[in-house]
């Protein structure tokens, strides 16, 4: 292995410039004005994976944006591994705030600033230049190797458990290892092994056939907004918990290590409201206890609500409709549709008289992710990061949502470890997006290793 590492970092300065020529493109996913774009990044990484030693690459369409799919599957009776990553970004604006052009990669202070280079860019070529490492050395991998790159994960990957599913023949596997991801922390080793699921939807009570004037009204007709903030109060206690029946009943206890990692994660609470620019709550709750809400604990939160006027100055005015939106993060053992039935039927048998309520759903939603604690493939990621980061890493989980681990499960039948090096302060989906290039450094170290040591499982 020494070998291999020592041709990484000789190689490090052109794998630079090759990530910066990847962060030029603007591979925006939401938003058809960068087309171009999307279909510009999937060749650029199609090329590389030809230029890493991939016999089969191939630009596969999805009906949405494409995929890039590679295979290099010729070491008989080893494992086979999928590595999972994608090439689009969020969009950049508000362009303001960029302190140097979103779509021109720029380095300071050993970080390079740029959409997209923590948020999937840089980690996604770490494994692709340290399989043009044992390409170039030993003209072999050590394994079986299949990758599948989206382009569409910032837009909710809408085609990619269709695209998975068709090609699962193709896409088997034994692991499936991420790039995309984060570590926790900049000062703490740390790997993923839990998510939280999602489901989305809009709620929209009517009252009147059109809006009324609220002087000759006012006092008579059913008011939505009214009723709407009356019912939606009634979804959580004083303490912020979620009451509606049946929502925890599936919910599943998490792996021992996460709550040992929360023990140790000495979170400062202070310290986080800070950061958000938030008041401190009286009583302060501790770190263990709001790591445990972000990290283990399903949510109902209201993402907006609208109904009559909202523009400036005043219109008195009645509305016929009101409307929220919803969102929940799910825990393990929370089935997206199982939820939203349970809090829609909650708000139907409160809902007063008068009015009619009809929901939108927002996608068929995520259910939670939770590693097995007893992968051997986690223990060896494990053990590569002690390695080279001096401490274990904690296992944490994340508060957000990340279905691809549902996707390949269900598809493929393979478990999913997180290997990424990002970290979660570097402003991905925000302005000013950067990558420690400490972190690029070491991530192919880190890859190279556990690539070999995969290998011998």
């Amino acid at each position: 292995m020494s070998a291999i590492e020592d041709w990484l970092a000789a190689y490090t300065p052109k794998a630079l410039d090759t990530l910066k020529a990847f962060c030029r493109i603007e591979s925006v996913s939401t938003d058809p004005a960068y087309k171009a774009g999307i279909e510009e990044a999937s060749r650029f990484v199609a090329a590389q994976l030809h230029d890493a030693g991939f016999p089969v690459v191939e630009i596969v369409e999805t009906g949405g944006h494409p995929a890039v799919v590679a295979e290099w599957c010729d070491a008989v009776g080893a494992p086979t591994v999928l590595i999972y990553g994608h090439y689009d970004v969020q969009p950049p604006d508000p362009l303001d705030k960029w302190t140097s052009p979103a779509f021109e990669p720029t380095i300071r202070n050993d970080r390079l600033f740029a959409r997209g280079v923590s948020d999937d860019k840089g980690p996604l070529l770490i494994p692709i230049v340290v399989a043009k490492a044992f390409h170039t050395l030993h003209g072999k991998l050590p394994l079986n190797l299949k990758i599948i790159i989206e382009g569409e994960e910032e837009s909710g990957s809408p085609h990619l458990s269709p695209t998975v599913a068709r090609l699962k023949d193709r896409l088997a596997c034994d692991l499936v290892v991420s790039a995309d991801g984060a570590m926790w922390r900049a000062d703490l080793p740390s790997l993923t092994v839990a998510s939280r699921g999602l489901v989305a939807f809009e709620v929209i009570l009517t009252g009147a056939a059109k809006d009324l004037h609220s002087g000759r009204h006012g006092g008579s007709a059913p008011n939505p907004i009214r009723a709407l903030t009356h019912i939606l109060a009634g979804l959580h206690d004083d303490q912020g918990r979620v009451i509606v029946p049946g929502f925890l009943d599936a919910a599943t206890q998490p792996d021992p290590l996460i709550l040992a990692a929360i023990h140790r994660a000495n979170f400062d609470p202070a310290v986080y409201f800070d950061s958000i620019g938030a008041p401190h709550p009286d009583p302060m709750p501790s770190g263990e206890d709001l790591l445990t809400r972000q990290w283990l604990v399903p949510t109902l939160e209201f993402n907006g609500i609208s109904g009559g006027y909202a523009g400036a100055g005043t219109k008195t005015v009645i509305p016929a409709t009101a409307s929220a939106k919803i969102t929940c993060r799910l825990v393990a053992g929370q089935d997206p549709e199982a939820i939203k039935s349970a809090i829609l039927r909650h708000l139907e048998s409160v809902l007063p008289t008068g009015y009619m309520m009809e929901t939108i759903g927002r996608g068929p939603g995520s259910a939670a992710f939770a590693l097995n604690p007893n992968l051997p493939a986690l223990a060896i990621a494990e053990t590569v990061l002690a390695e080279l980061l001096g401490a274990p890493p904690l296992r944490v989980a994340m508060g957000a949502t990340i279905p691809i681990g549902e996707v390949f499960k269900t598809h493929l039948g393979a478990e999913m470890v997180f290997f990424s090096f990002s970290t979660s302060d570097e402003d991905y989906h925000a302005p000013n997006e950067f990558l420690r290039l400490s972190n690029f450094r070491l991530g192919m170290v880190a890859w190279a290793r556990l690539i070999e040591r995969l290998a011998r499982l």
